[in-house]
């Protein structure tokens, strides 16, 4: 049995895992969508998008979310697709890495996460501002409280180490 550092209660423990889990889950699906905005033309990605909306739409012709996909796929240009690509990559990557190394406890990576996440709080905040969006403040929400609780599990691997030496 691996014994817990001071302070880090069993269910924050496994609340921390399955939240920086989730951070990696996404990390990964930026990364694949990343991947597919790369190398998938915008025709293909645009009939993608018809293919997979024409059924909603027909049931309901004013769906949010069918809608936007639809108008977000039919006005890619090579430049706001490679943008968008980049930007995926980067993201899902760096997320990536420090999930894994986070939860492999390297403890280099638990700044990094935090630093990264803040980083996306701060740009989240901004768009916030400029324009509310209720799943935008969810998921800066969700940023926050990962933050600390890797802020916490950090300094309870830090109080542990200092403990065992």
């Amino acid at each position: 049995m691996t014994r817990r550092p001071r302070g880090v209660s069993r269910r924050l423990d496994d609340t921390f895992k399955v939240s920086v889990a989730l951070k990696g889950i996404d990390g990964a699906l930026e990364t694949i969508g990343g991947l597919v905005l790369l190398f998938v033309r915008p025709a293909t990605l645009s009939q993608i998008a018809r293919t997979l909306t024409q059924h909603e739409l027909s049931e309901d012709p004013h769906d949010f979310f069918a809608r936007h996909l639809l108008r977000s796929t039919q006005h890619l240009t090579h430049g706001t697709k490679l943008f968008a690509a980049i930007y995926l990559l980067s993201h899902g990557v760096a997320k990536l890495v420090l999930v894994v190394a986070v939860l492999q406890r390297r403890l280099w990576a638990y700044p990094g996460l935090i630093a990264l996440l803040g980083a996306f709080i701060v740009y989240q905040s901004y768009r916030l501002a400029y324009r509310f969006s209720v799943a935008l403040a969810l998921l800066t929400l969700f940023d926050a409280f990962v933050v600390w609780l890797t802020w916490r599990e950090w300094r309870a691997r830090i109080d542990g180490q200092e403990l065992a030496a």
